[in-house]
């Protein structure tokens, strides 16, 4: 029997292979966890080629480490096949195991199954070896080697399937690499060289074992290197668009060179496209000098302290308001480099806010109007009494009186009601107190004019006076009576145009002039001079009475709920 011994270099080269290719395998399996379908294929099977590959690699450094005290090659057939074993093998565990609905007794199965086909790897791969030496095997340490394979990939296999901390993968990782590696050492422990009496000269490899070696690592890492880009790009993809998804923009800000970068949802904050540039002028630009002060003063701020970044701002050219928020990144020296967040418009909430703060000084306006009108409405009802009181002859003269001018308040509340008392119609006014009056009786015409709510009140109250007063003594009282009401607007040298109303009654009985002042002519003298600000006049002619009534046409107010002082 042959003593045989290993290049260590070589060795620990091939032990970091496999403690590097079982993390960047474990990390790729964990994308595997947040994607469905193909691409959850897709990671699955690169997960598992990182892994088988890491295993041929590690086998074939480790072999190139291995010195049988002769010259050694190795049959290129042979040598791809063991790598087709060592992916094949992994791949097909990691999908059984990886699988939705996957149970631990899969798991098992598939890491026996990826176990004998690393196996199968190992002694593929040492059929391959050419050289003057007869190569056998301990059946124990064969099967210790096969213990140790299907152990380290059940292990592995059960370790991809959970999410893992960075720590607790690395630490995964390294006993995952070293059960592999110790199983490779096993079987070569098993292995027992005899040399070959008059065996042929074999030429040694053109290429020195160790400087292959070494260019199979550096491939090895530059492709499982690659993976883990790869695996980093498609998380930092899937964050991204996550990001987009519930409407948050993403930026990065290079303090060094002012430089800025954004995803196409802050651009589209500012009105970009896509493919236009997000500069820092465009950020500062679209800002208040108040508020870019106070952006300076917060990002000096955040550099200083280390304190997360969190400001809202309002963009003026585009009406909107951001909230932005991020974190400064420090270098090795503990020196401010750059910063990244996120932007979320929350205009909505603004918008939001002020239509409760708008809301609740509306609430207080109709508590203070209702207030009013309740108060004016019962000085109203007051001076009707009183006066009503003042001119009756009895109590059922009183009553009848002022229930009679109660509703015709009552009416006109109503149209004003109609209205939400902004305002009300002349012609609605008119139209509810002739309504109990024959049509044929009734003339009334004149444009579409409103008029306060407060001064709606004032000439309601003054028609139904004239109306009462028609209908008992004038031209409502006789079917051939006529009464005509017109009424227009025109302009005068003044801050409002006037309002000029006829009240005309003929054919009905004849008109003499009264002796006394009533009540009915005081209410309407005072409700037009003082609550209309204009002026009355009263003509008792024998053919009928005219009244001529002028009042400045006063605004509306924009908002529906207050009246006119």
């Amino acid at each position: 029997m042959h003593h045989h011994h290993h290049d260590w270099t070589l060795v620990c080269l091939s032990l970091l292979v496999a403690v590097f290719g079982s993390w960047v395998a474990l990390d790729l399996a964990s994308r595997v966890q947040t994607h469905l379908g193909r691409a959850r294929l897709t990671w699955t099977s690169t997960a598992a080629i990182a892994m088988g590959l890491s295993i041929w690699s590690m086998h074939f450094i480790a072999m190139l480490g291995f010195d049988p005290g002769a010259p050694v090659v190795y049959a290129p057939g042979l040598t791809a096949l063991s790598l087709v074993l060592a992916i094949g093998s992994t791949w097909g565990a990691f999908v059984a195991a990886t699988r939705p609905g996957s149970r631990s007794g899969d798991v098992t199965l598939a890491g026996a199954a990826m176990g004998l086909g690393i196996c199968a790897m190992h002694y593929v791969g040492m059929a391959a070896l050419r050289t003057a030496m007869t190569l056998d095997y301990r059946p124990g340490l064969v099967a210790l080697s096969l213990a140790i394979a299907i152990l380290a990939s059940t292990t592995g296999l059960f370790v991809a399937r959970q999410p893992r901390t960075a720590i607790s993968r690395l630490l995964a990782a390294s006993l995952l690499g070293v059960a592999v590696a110790g199983m490779h050492y096993t079987a070569m422990a098993a292995l027992e060289l005899t040399p070959i009496p008059g065996a042929a000269f074999i030429a040694p490899m053109g290429v020195p074992p160790f400087l292959l070696g070494v260019g199979v690592a550096a491939g090895t890492l530059l492709i499982l290197f690659l993976a883990i880009m790869a695996s980093l790009y498609d998380q930092r993809g899937n964050i991204l668009q996550a990001l987009d998804a519930g409407g948050v923009g993403y930026w990065e800000y290079d303090l060094r060179s002012q430089s800025l970068q954004a995803s196409s949802q802050v651009k589209a904050l500012f009105d970009l496209r896509g493919d236009e540039d997000l500069t820092l002028e465009h950020w500062l630009g679209a800002l208040s000098p108040e508020d870019r002060t106070r952006r300076d003063r917060a990002v000096e701020s955040a550099q200083r302290t280390g304190d997360d970044y969190d400001h809202e701002y309002r963009l003026i050219a585009q009406d909107r308001w951001v909230n932005v928020r991020g974190k400064v990144i420090y270098d090795q020296r503990g020196r401010a480099v750059r910063m990244i967040g996120v932007v979320l418009d929350v205009t909505d909430r603004h918008e939001a806010f002020a239509a409760v703060t708008a809301s609740e000084q509306r609430h207080r306006l109709l508590t203070n109007e209702l207030n009013h009108r309740v108060k004016n409405t019962l000085a109203t009802i007051q001076s009707i009494a009183s006066q009503t009181a003042r001119g009756a002859a009895s109590l059922s003269d009183f009553r009848k009186a002022f229930e009679d001018r109660l509703m015709a308040l009552s009416a006109t509340h109503n149209v004003l009601t109609q209205a939400s008392w902004e305002a009300a119609a002349i012609g609605d006014l008119l139209a509810q107190e002739m309504a109990p009056y024959p049509a044929e009786q009734v003339t009334l015409v004149g444009p579409s004019l409103r008029l306060p709510a407060r001064h709606a009140l004032a000439l309601g109250m003054v028609l139904h006076e004239l109306a009462t007063n028609a209908a008992k003594y004038g031209a409502l009282s006789t079917p051939t009576g006529r009464l005509e009401v017109r009424w227009a607007t025109f302009d005068v040298e003044r801050p409002a145009p006037m309002l000029v109303l006829e009240w005309r009654e003929t054919g009905g009985p004849a008109v003499l002039p009264p002796t006394k002042v009533g009540f009915g002519s005081r209410l309407i003298k005072v409700s037009v001079e003082k609550d209309l600000g204009g002026a009355v006049a009263l003509d008792f002619g024998p053919s009928g009475l005219v009244c001529r009534i002028e009042a400045p046409l006063q605004p509306i107010s924009e908002n529906p709920a207050r009246l006119d002082a």
